[in-house]
Formats: structure tokens, sequence, C-alpha cells
């Protein structure tokens, strides 16, 4: 019986199969995941861009990166010589397999296959007295040629190659281990032993360590844990916060520490540059001595971030650092909000303590458009135009225009808006406008409904309440293009109606002689009422205006009023003679009653069909969106002063501006390219009665194209339980033809009884 036998790689052939796996799984994945991507079709995206956002920072700085960046030919240097490597030992492993062919001793004999006892025989003592060691010759070649003729001409040693290709018979399963048999030499037992400890003792617990030691400083929106609890801390502590107070907040996060990310740097210039940008920048509460606020990193800080917002120029070194800061305030304000709607989840649920303010939060989102913008607060938001400057903005808000806002703006004619941008050259306006184009039209839609519920649309006290928000996003040079093709239809419409009171004037025709039958009776309601009441004032005005001319239409028209009353009437009591002869048989009546019963239940089965396939696709649609998963690239934003790329994002909630409270948190809409649809839950009071919430989306990168929409809630009050559920009533006949059952049982077997006595 054959056995088994492991061996180490004596001449290294096996190893070559090892290494050309580990360098295949290594090399092929890398080149997916590291190759740089097509820059061609990135400076084609920049091209298409730069018409747009040409004068945009992080369009300057990207552009200036994709010319000095050296990475991705390094990148592609060291990934070309990994797939040398790895084509090179697959080379090498092809030329090891012609090692490990089949054993066939015709092929050593050199003799072709099928030959005959004799020419093998001949061929052999050729061989022999070529390769006989005796005579010079090979001994391995002449114990192959042996072995080769033992297997042609013995009829046991042939059976053994015929059955297992092998002239011996079958040998032992060999096992190969892909490893150079110098590794288990006992020379170097210490050195390998060495690069072993090194390796698994040293060096992988260090990395290791160093990996989870810094993993475990971040949450998962890669914030430090440490500035998290700073945010909650200040938020629990001052529920109402003011712009102020929040960007000294926002300044004091732990990214900007040296100590604590790497990035943040402080420098020995800072002692002189920061006291003069705090001079130039006036009251920015330098003497408050709570910490951190009074930390030099939180200090400078928020000597940045409010010198980004107001536009100052700072030196180079400065400007590294200020790019920094204004990089990671968006993402430490959404963490910021985030803290709020936690904080506001467990005053609702739990008490004890004050929830954040609706201001608060929304403080948050309106800093995150200026920073966004590099705007402070009062400024307009016309200055998110290119070539806008303050001394422009007195042509935008005189008296002939009053333009104070993108909207406004936007719904001027084109003419008037020429003429008030006159001091911009032809090229400056159509920069203006191009940007102005690009700038997002948001359209929103709502749907309030309970789901879940026998009845979606009846609102019960404590249920919880679904608005479905549908966003449409489209271009501003949409609109304009809206406009300019609904101006000459306006036109139109305006003149055929001014022909239309012309003729209306000359006929001097009575309204109500064109009016319909049905309008006829409602304006005679109307009239009756009007009747009813004195009407002596506007007669003696008429007299005195235009004589007794006045006084006889007021006569004629109320003649004209009496007779429209008298065959009103008559018309009435035709009808109801007309109803009393037509009156059918009470059995008609009955079939008349059923067929409207009939169509009723018919209607009723349609709706609730209608309401099931639209709550399975309700079910469909939100399962697509758990499962799907969209891309956040969205549309470049706008913006002069910001020193990234940034993608166009929204957050959408409901709240209750009356009591200044949340009423569901803000969904961060961060895939809204043409249309996105939102769904936003929040319970229902406990009270019934009527509320007015309002449905708000907030851009996060643009100013002044905030919306809100009212929301109207009228809260009924909850049905009663059923005590006992007509699912789980047993009708009467059920039970007493159980009883009867058991009964007849009982009696047959008391008359078995009495026959077996």
């Amino acid at each position: 019986m054959a056995g088994q036998q492991f061996q180490y790689d004596d001449s290294g052939n096996t190893f070559f199969y090892f290494l050309t796996s580990f360098v295949g799984l290594i090399v092929i994945p890398a080149t997916y995941y590291l190759w740089p991507r097509d820059q061609n079709a990135e400076q084609l995206r920049l091209k298409s861009l730069r018409r747009v956002h040409g004068r945009c920072l992080w369009y300057r700085l990207r552009l200036m990166k994709s010319q000095q960046s050296i990475v991705p030919t390094l990148k592609k240097a060291a990934l070309l010589f990994g797939w040398a490597v790895f084509l090179l030992l697959a080379y090498k492993v092809s030329k090891l397999d012609r090692e490990y062919q089949e054993y066939n001793p015709y092929e050593v004999l050199n003799l072709d296959p099928g030959a005959s006892l004799s020419e093998i025989k001949k061929q052999y003592r050729v061989l022999s007295l070529k390769f006989h060691p005796d005579k010079g010759g090979d001994e391995a070649t002449f114990m192959r040629i042996a072995k080769a003729h033992a297997a042609l001409t013995n009829e046991q040693s042939r059976q053994n190659w015929e059955n297992y290709g092998n002239p011996d018979g079958p040998g032992a399963t060999s096992f190969g281990i892909a490893l150079p048999a110098w590794i288990v030499d006992q020379k170097n037992s210490m050195l390998v032993l060495l690069v072993y400890g090194l390796a698994f003792m040293v060096i992988l617990p260090v990395v290791v360590g160093t990996w989870w030691y810094r993993s475990i400083r971040y949450s998962g929106d890669q914030i430090l844990i440490n500035t998290t609890q700073l945010f909650m801390h200040f938020m629990y502590k001052t529920p109402n916060m003011n712009m102020k107070r929040l960007a000294m907040v926002l300044t004091a996060a732990f990214e900007f520490d040296p100590r604590s990310n790497k990035e943040a740097t402080i420098r020995p210039t800072d002692n002189i540059e920061v006291p003069q940008l705090i001079r130039e920048l006036g009251n920015i509460n330098v003497k408050k001595k709570e910490p951190p606020f009074c930390y030099p990193y939180s200090l400078k800080a928020r000597v940045l971030v409010l010198a980004h917002l107001a536009r100052m120029d700072v030196s180079e070194e400065l400007e590294e650092d200020q790019r920094f800061v204004v990089r990671k305030s968006p993402a430490l304000l959404q963490e910021m909000i985030n803290v709020g709607c936690q904080l506001t989840m467990m005053a609702n649920s739990r008490g004890g303590f004050h929830a954040p303010r609706l201001v608060t939060i929304e403080n948050c989102m309106k800093l995150t458009q200026m920073i966004v913008q590099g705007l402070q607060e009062s400024k307009s938001p016309l200055l998110q135009l290119p070539h806008f400057e303050e001394e422009h903005l007195r042509y935008c808000i005189s008296k002939k225009y009053k333009v104070r806002s993108l909207q406004d703006l936007v719904s001027l004619k084109d003419s008037d808006r020429r003429s008030m941008l006159r001091f911009l050259g032809e090229e400056k306006y159509d920069e203006v406008m191009a940007v102005l184009g690009s700038f997002p039209h948001i359209t929103m839609d709502t749907k309030l409904q309970v789901l879940d519920d026998e009845d979606s649309n009846n609102i019960t006290a404590g249920s919880i309440v679904t608005v479905t928000v549908t966003l449409t996003r489209k271009r501003m040079a949409e609109v304009f293009e809206k406009e300019q093709e609904s101006t000459p239809c306006l036109a139109e419409e305006a003149a055929t109606t001014e022909e239309a009171q012309g003729d209306a004037s000359k006929s001097k025709t009575k309204v109500w002689q064109n009016k319909s039958k049905g309008a006829k009776k409602t304006a005679k309601s109307k009239k009756k009422k009007l009747t009813k009441k004195k009407a002596t004032p506007a007669p003696a005005k008429t007299k005195q205006a235009n004589g007794n001319v006045a006084g006889n239409e007021v006569v004629a028209a109320s003649t004209a009023v009496a007779k429209e009353e008298e065959e009103e009437a008559s018309d009435k009591g035709s009808e109801s003679d007309e109803g009393e002869a037509n009156k059918d048989s009470p059995s008609e009546r009955d079939e008349d009653s059923d067929k409207q019963s009939d169509t009723e239940v018919d209607e009723m089965a349609g709706d609730d069909e209608e309401e099931w396939e639209a709550l399975q696709q309700s079910i469909q649609r939100r399962e697509r969106a758990l499962l799907e998963t969209k891309s956040k690239v969205t549309h470049p934003v706008y913006s002069l002063y910001f020193p990234e790329e940034k993608q166009e994002w929204w957050w959408l909630y409901i709240a209750d501006r009356r009591d200044q409270t949340l009423v569901s948190m803000p969904y961060h809409v961060c895939t809204l390219k043409d249309t996105e649809e939102v769904e936003l839950k929040f319970p229902a009071p406990s009270k019934t009665g009527n509320y007015q919430y309002s449905v708000i989306l907030r851009s996060d990168s643009y100013l002044g194209l905030d919306q809100i929409k009212p929301l109207k809630l009228e809260v009924h009050e909850a049905k009663a339980m059923l005590d006992n559920h007509p699912q789980w009533d047993i009708p009467d006949t059920e039970e007493e033809d159980e009883e009867q059952e058991d009964s007849d049982g009982i009696e047959e077997s008391e008359d078995d009884d009495e026959d077996n006595d």
C-alpha cells in the first residue's frame, strides 16, 4: 500500500508556485484600486466646469495640484514593477512544468510507441554501449535506460507502468512544501527564528496597535470622539446658542489642536500675525477665560474663520492654516447638528433637561452656508456671484429694481437686468448669468399619510405620521428659459384681455345674462341676501353723482331681480310636481337602492385595491432604497473662497416654528441629482386639534435658497380598542355542534356499557 511523504523543496521549484500566487494576490487588486484614473477624463471634466467655476478657489487649486503632483507617476511605476515581477515568475513556472511530465519509456529509448521486442533490445544494446559507466558514460542516464528496457521487456514491469505510470509499482504520495529546504536547515535556524520573531512579535503587534489606537479616537464620520463630547457639553450647557457663541464652540474642536491632530500646526510667527488680525477684526471675545476658548489653538482657529467670513487677506503661511480650518468646518458643523438631534431625542424620551432650541440647530446650518461661501451673516446673498462687490449693491437695492436676493434677480426681465448690471461689461455679465444659471432651483411636493393603517389619511393621536417629500432639482437657467417662453404668451393674453374689455365696454352687455343656469341660481341666492339688507346709501350716492338716470337703472334692476325670483319659484314648483308624479313603486325603489349599494361596494373595493397597490409600491421603493447605494456626487458648488470641491447637499426637516422645536430630525439629503424622495416620520401629538408645522429645506452650500412650506395637521381622537375582535369570535352554532358531538359520544359509550352488561 502506498504511503505519504512530505518533503521540503530542495530544488526550489515548488516555491515559485507559492511566490507567483502570492505576488498575483497583491498586484491584481492593487492595480484595480490604486491605478490612477484616466487623467484625460479629469482634465475634460475640469475643462467643462471652467466657464462656470473658473474663478473658484478649489478649481484653481485642483489645476495646480494636477500639474505638480508626481504621485500618479509613482503609483504607475510601482504597479508596473509588480506586474513585471509577476510575469517573470509566471514564465519561470511555465518552464518548470517540463520536469513533471508523465514517464514514457519509449521516449527514454528514442523509439516510436508500439516498437517490436527485437527493436527494443537492439536499441538498448546501442545505448548501453554508449552510456554504460564502464564505457565512460553517465550512470544516471544508463539507469534510466535500463529502467525503460525493463519496463518494455519484463511483463511485471510493463503492467506496473501501464497501471501506475511507474515500472517499480505504486510509490508513496509525495507532498511538496513550497518552501526551500534552507529555511529548515540547522545552520540557518537562528536567523529564521529571528525573522519570525521580528515579524510576528514586534512588527505585527505595533501595526495593529497603532491602527487600533487611531481608529478608536474617531467616530464613524471621522470626527474625534473628544470633539463630539465637547459639542455635547456646550450644547447641553447652552441650549439657545447665537452665531458668535457657535463660532467659538466650532473652533474649539480638537481637530485644530496640534496635540490631537498632526495636520494642525502652531507656528512661531502666530504670535505676531494673529494679534494683528484680531485688531483688524475687532471684538471677538479675546478676554474670555473659559477653557478651551482661551487656548492658543482655539483662538487662532476662531480668528482664521472670522477672517475667512470677512474675506480678509492673510499671509501665505496663515492662508495654508486657514484652508485647513475652513476645509474641516462643514463636517464639524454636521457633527454638531447630529449632537443637537441626539440631545433633542433624549429630552423628548427621558425629559429632565432642556433640548437645544431650533434656532441653535438652524444657526449651525446657516454657519455652514456662510463658511462655504465666505460671507458674514449680515451680507447680501448677491455677493455669492462673481464680480459683485459691496459698492455694486446700491444699484440692485434702488427703488427702481429692489433686488435683494437671488430670486429677485432671476425674476427680473432681461432688459431690466442688463440695465441694472450696466456696471459690468458684456463678458462679465455673461459670466454672472452663467453662474446664476448653474444655481439650483428646487421644487418641493409633500404628501401626508399614516402608513400601515386602514385609513391612511386619518391622523389620530399618537400615530406615526409619514411625510413623503419629493424634491425636484432644476437649474436656474431652465427658469430663465421658461420665463422667456412665457413672456410672449403673457403679452398676447394681456392684449386679448384688453380687447375683450374694450368690446364689453362698447356692447355694455350684462354679465348675468351670459351665465349658465347653475351660476344663475348662485347669483340669485346672493342677490336675495343682498335685497334683505338696506341699500339706501348706494342709490343716494349714485343719484348725487348721475342724477335721475342712476335711480332709474336701480329700479329696473330691482324689477328684473323680482322677475327672476318668480321664475325660479315656478321652476322649483314644476320640478317638485314632476318628482311626485314620477315616484316609483316600492319594489322599484328597493331595486334602485340595491344597485346603488352594489356600486358603492364596488367603488370601495376599487379604492381599497388602489390603496393596497400604493402601499406595496411604497414598500418596494423603501426596500430598493435600502439595498442600493447612491453616489454622493451630485453637483459641484460654486464657491469663490472654499478651498475644496464640495458637492451640493441639503437638509430636510419638520419644525414647529411657534414653539421653536424640532418635530422630525434633519435628514441630510446627499444624493439629489434630479429627483429624490424622502420620508420624514414623527409621532402625532397626543392631544387632538389642529397643528401648524413647517417643512423646511436648507442648503448646506448656498445662502438665500432655503424653502419653507407650511404643513397643516389635523389630529383626531384615536379609535377605541375592541374588547372582542370579530376574528376571535366563535359562532354559537359551532359551539352547539361541539357540545352535541360530545353528548352523542357520551350516550354511545353508555349504550355500549349496557349492552356489555
